[in-house]
């Protein structure tokens, strides 16, 4: 969860994958953690998240699904649970203190590029859309 925390959590093969049944795992966790898989994983996108807001020239939106939430409403009524502003106050209240903000482009291309592109070869960048439209 850690290493891959954008992406969905599938409870069950992480459990899985560390020998437990779904059940066991989440007991098992949360008597470590103090909180439940999924808390724990929304914890570590905030963290995520807050840095994004101090760092990138990202709209709300954009950080909101790089950190893998897709309900904005979701994402920004944790963000405020958590840090006790909501994700814009939080950018007003942060950005300025430190080097200029990164353009939205780096960062994107840094969280691992854009939505409904994919990496092939080289450097080289294609759209999974047009790719099947030229096809066709």
């Amino acid at each position: 969860m850690d290493r891959d925390w954008a992406e969905p959590l599938d409870l069950d093969a992480v459990a899985s994958h560390a020998g437990y049944s779904r059940y066991h795992f989440v007991r098992a966790f949360k008597a470590v953690y103090g909180q439940t898989p999924g808390q724990y994983l929304s914890r570590r996108r905030i963290e995520r998240a807050e840095e994004l807001l101090r760092s990138a020239n990202l709209s709300v939106t954009e950080i909101c699904t790089l950190v893998g939430f897709s309900s904005l409403g979701t994402f920004s009524t944790r963000f405020k649970k958590q840090t006790g502003l909501t994700p814009s106050e939080y950018r007003a209240k942060h950005v300025g203190r430190g080097a200029a903000l990164i353009p939205g482009c780096y960062a994107l291309l840094w969280a691992g590029g854009f939505p409904g592109r994919e990496v092939r070869g080289k450097g080289e960048v294609r759209a999974k859309e047009r790719n099947s439209e030229e096809a066709g």
